[in-house]
């Protein structure tokens, strides 16, 4: 690979490869494109701060973090984002309702059989275990409780299995594929495996969460537009420092003009 130039100012091959660890992509080549282009904005963001007098209104312990001070210094003074009104927000509330809405709760049970994911024998026998308590829940469900204080090796055998109040993610995926797929009080007619071994389930009570009222939702909304404005801010202010300055050995797309928002 051959060294890049920012307005005379060479990027040694060197330096790119030592970059390239924090940039993983599929290929050799996309991970050099991602580095070079990453020092070449750097040092455009610190020569801009230069020119501008930012570098010397910022203070710092360290090189790399009066770097970092220095860019961030540069963006909120020269970056500028729209004010978010109240129609912005509503306008984005009233097409994506269902993105803000309370969390699901439900309360589940479990009786679990431990084997590691490794062990293939202990695996065999942990699904037999779930398999041998699973007919004997279809002869009489309301055993439910018993079996777990019996045979489940999890601390919440003391309560009958009872895993108390989650939200969605609590638990891992697998338990929560199959918990939003059972009716209230209905035991999961397989075993289900996870790392930590075979688990039967039951789901107690499923309370699915409510779209939040604009007043609830409008904080969200103001952090997520507002993090995309400045996002597409700070793009737009790259493109036209690459616009301006002279790059060799790296194609790198720039705008001559500011772009409109």
């Amino acid at each position: 690979m051959e060294a890049v130039r920012v307005d005379g100012m060479e990027i040694t091959p060197k330096a790119i490869a030592a970059e390239m660890q924090y940039h993983p992509a599929r290929s050799r080549d996309d991970a050099w494109n991602k580095a070079a282009t990453a020092l070449v904005l750097r040092h455009l963001l610190l020569a801009e701060a230069g020119r501008l007098g930012v570098t010397d209104e910022v203070e710092a312990n360290d090189e790399a973090g009066a770097e970092e001070a220095v860019i961030q210094a540069l963006l909120l003074r020269e970056v500028s984002v729209p004010v978010l009104d109240e129609a912005t927000c509503r306008r984005y509330w009233s097409t994506n309702r269902s993105k803000y809405r309370a969390p699901d709760l439900y309360e589940a049970a479990h009786i679990l059989f431990p084997a590691a994911p490794d062990v293939d024998a202990a695996r065999g026998a942990a699904k037999q275990a779930a398999e041998e308590t699973l007919a004997l829940l279809r002869q009489n469900p309301t055993r439910f409780a018993e079996l777990a204080r019996e045979r489940s090796a999890c601390p919440s055998a003391a309560s009958g299995g009872l895993l108390g109040q989650q939200t969605r993610g609590d638990l891992v995926p697998e338990i929560e594929t199959f918990i939003f797929g059972l009716e209230e009080g209905q035991i999961c007619p397989v075993p289900v495996a996870t790392r930590y071994g075979y688990h039967v389930l039951r789901l107690g009570r499923l309370v699915h969460g409510e779209t939040l009222s604009f007043a609830a939702a409008r904080p969200l909304i103001e952090r997520h537009l507002a993090t995309q404005s400045w996002q597409r801010a700070v793009s737009q202010y790259l493109r036209l420092l690459v616009g301006r300055a002279r790059i060799e050995g790296l194609a790198i797309t720039g705008a001559a003009t500011p772009l409109v928002q």
